[in-house]
């Protein structure tokens, strides 16, 4: 990107939120915090009113705003890609209001691109899986807990626990949300259980935006997750997999801690790092008879002991 593309990005950047540290500025473009403060100066000597404080970061004065600014082609590809997906991926609500916001976007194109993207519209598919988790007729949690969070108020919610196969009501500290394996999760301190619990969005009853306010401080969802594998025992699996095989494996492979291969041994090396032999043995065993372990030597005698099992269940 060159100098002036970068400025033209950096005041768009500026608008987007009420303050941007130079920081978060330099780590998007790849640059010194030094060519940072030359490109804000270049904005201020250019009539831009930034408003800079110590410590804080760069933010524009009140009022000031840019002309409606122009997509360009690939930006406009990208959204109606992340249309699909928002459609397939979130709640009716989510998806309605997206659907709405795109309208907007695709007022403001010019004709050739709307064009253009009318003949894409139909060239982009997101296919759900097959058995996609059902969520309660009237219940759309995307929103509600979005809103709950940024007003930092307390979430009331009758949730279905699968593990012990009964329904409970839940006063709960959101927060984050995050999108895993089909299927939408909240992290939220639970005030039943006095601890940090994940609430699977197809198990929530009702949910509802209390008046109580949250006043404690919660970690970021980032560090709680980060937090949360830190802690967790991985195991380190290296398989040996025919070629041919290696390629059916899929998606499956990212669900049981998929890290990298390389071609060995006239097949393929695999490495993984998982949080569970047990499942991982198991999953092996679907595809065992184009595979070898090559360690952990705990991984292998758990498969033997699950192939004698099933060899007297026979």
């Amino acid at each position: 990107m060159n100098r002036i593309d970068r400025i033209s990005a950096i005041l768009i950047q500026l608008q987007s939120r009420r303050v941007v540290k130079a920081q978060n500025i330099a780590d998007r473009f790849a640059v010194s915090l030094r060519t940072v403060y030359r490109d804000m100066r270049t904005l201020e000597e250019a009539g831009v009113p930034i408003i800079g404080e110590a410590g804080q970061g760069y933010s524009l004065a009140d009022g000031y705003r840019l002309p409606p600014i122009a997509f360009t082609l690939e930006e406009a590809t990208a959204f109606i890609t992340a249309e699909k997906l928002v459609e397939s991926l979130t709640d009716e609500v989510n998806g309605s209001n997206y659907r709405s916001a795109m309208y907007k976007i695709r007022a403001v194109l010019r004709s050739t691109d709307k064009d253009y993207l009318e003949g894409m519209d139909s060239r982009i598919e997101v296919l759900k899986a097959s058995r996609p988790p059902q969520m309660q007729v009237g219940v759309n949690p995307l929103q509600l807990i979005l809103k709950a969070i940024t007003l930092k108020r307390v979430i009331s919610l009758k949730y279905f626990s699968y593990y012990r196969q009964e329904y409970s009501q839940r006063c709960v500290e959101p927060v984050g949300v995050f999108y895993l394996d089909n299927y939408w999760h909240l992290i939220a301190w639970c005030k039943v259980k006095q601890d940090y619990r994940d609430f699977r969005f197809d198990r929530m009853m009702n949910v509802q935006l209390t008046d109580e306010e949250v006043t404690t401080l919660h970690p970021t969802l980032k560090d709680y997750l980060a937090g949360v594998y830190k802690d967790r025992n991985l195991e380190k699996v290296i398989l040996q997999v025919d070629t041919k095989a290696a390629r059916h494996l899929g998606e499956q492979k990212y669900y049981h801690g998929y890290i990298g291969e390389t071609e060995k041994y006239g097949g393929i090396e695999m490495t993984f790092l998982t949080l569970s032999l047990e499942g991982f043995a198991r999953w092996f065993l679907t595809f065992g008879d184009c595979a070898r372990i090559a360690e952990p030597d705990t991984l292998r005698q758990r498969v033997k002991k699950l192939i004698d099992q099933a060899l007297l269940n026979l």
